[in-house]
């Protein structure tokens, strides 16, 4: 379900869905429906739209799948779509259970790839603390890794959100198919501000156990001894780390924040740390902060294949980023700054160019 965009997965998928249909491209979009009922948003681009239950808990588990596909599993969106001869555009390695069905052999069909799954996983599995979730992810990512080796061979071609997993697909995959396509995004502009900022912040969907953990690592390893006012923003933060916050003095917590909320904390930090502990994809948090915010400190996990580096200060270790939140926390953000940031995005994160290119690709 692309709307409404709340969290980081769907920017990507709803933000399409404008720029091709300015260019005549007429979408009959299906989708899993996660709840929240039909939105009206999508019919402004889509010349239909129809919502499938996706089969969770026990229901969604096969032995020989990723839960991620197999609980997308759906006889009814399979019978739809073998109504037509349309070209069929799958989200992420989730919806590509139909690759498996002969009916669609002759199919042109084209994945959007968000992650190298199976590696997602798999570090989801080295931040997560709870027994039963570090298992989950540890067989998902196994699973994952040998569906993924299939999946190659079975769509017509592949495009990813980062240069680093279009690499991983073409040279530890095999995948001669594969694409980079840059990541499509709200009609953004550089509002990032010159001078001084008043904190510094890090922001992400808390209940994600890659960010839980790297709040948790930023408040023990580097804000543990620093005399420097720190916000932490984000989506349902746990009791534990709602109490962590609470053991430093000059932490606080903004708990589930409204996208305007988001917007406004970030146009008044000093600095944006945003550590990822997870080296697939792209973070939209880091976008959101380099379009929107001053300083961006990062490790090289969070920035790696992206072609952002330019636009953050990179740290190789807790010493490293301690330093550079001293030295960037007394240096105000210059108009020189807001150029590189505007230099650097110039070209790439062009919703209408990169809809074209699509459509040069799939017709």
């Amino acid at each position: 379900m692309p709307w409404p965009v709340n969290y980081g997965g769907v920017f990507d998928l709803f933000y399409k869905l404008p720029p091709l249909h300015a260019e005549g491209i007429k979408i009959h979009l299906h989708c899993f429906d996660n709840g929240r009922g039909e939105q009206h948003e999508l019919k402004k681009y889509c010349e239909e739209v129809l919502y499938y239950p996706r089969n969770t808990g026990h229901k969604g588990f096969a032995t020989n799948l990723p839960y991620i596909v197999a609980s997308r599993k759906n006889d009814m969106l399979l019978e739809n779509l073998l109504k037509d001869e349309h070209p069929i555009f799958m989200e992420g390695v989730h919806c590509t259970y139909l690759t498996l069905d002969k009916r669609f052999t002759k199919r042109k069909k084209f994945v959007r790839i968000h992650n190298v799954e199976h590696d997602y996983y798999k570090q989801l599995y080295n931040c997560s603390t709870a027994v039963f979730k570090k298992l989950y992810y540890l067989w998902e990512s196994k699973l994952l890794k040998k569906y993924e080796q299939q999946l190659v061979h079975h769509a017509t071609a592949f495009w990813s959100v980062t240069e680093k997993d279009a690499a991983y697909y073409r040279n530890e995959l095999h995948c001669s198919t594969m694409d980079y396509l840059p990541l499509f995004l709200p009609p953004w502009n550089v509002t990032a501000k010159e001078g001084m900022g008043a904190y510094c912040l890090y922001h992400g969907d808390l209940s994600v156990s890659a960010n839980n953990y790297a709040v948790k690592w930023l408040l023990e390893k580097v804000f543990d001894n620093l005399p420097i006012p720190f916000t932490i923003a984000g989506k349902n933060p746990s009791k534990k780390l709602s109490s962590l916050v609470n053991q430093n003095a000059n932490t606080r917590l903004v708990a589930n924040p409204s996208e305007q909320e988001i917007t406004d904390l970030i146009n008044k930090a000093q600095i944006n740390i945003l550590p990822s502990f997870n080296s697939t994809g792209i973070k939209i948090k880091l976008l959101n902060a380099i379009f929107n915010g001053r300083h961006c400190i990062v490790n090289a996990a969070a920035v790696e294949g992206t072609g952002l580096e330019g636009a953050c200060v990179v740290a190789g270790d807790i010493n490293s980023f301690k330093k550079n939140i001293i030295h960037l926390f007394d240096c105000a953000f210059t108009g020189a700054d807001i150029v590189l940031r505007k230099q650097l995005i110039a070209g790439r994160y062009n919703n209408e160019l990169n809809a074209r290119q699509l459509i040069q690709w799939i017709w």
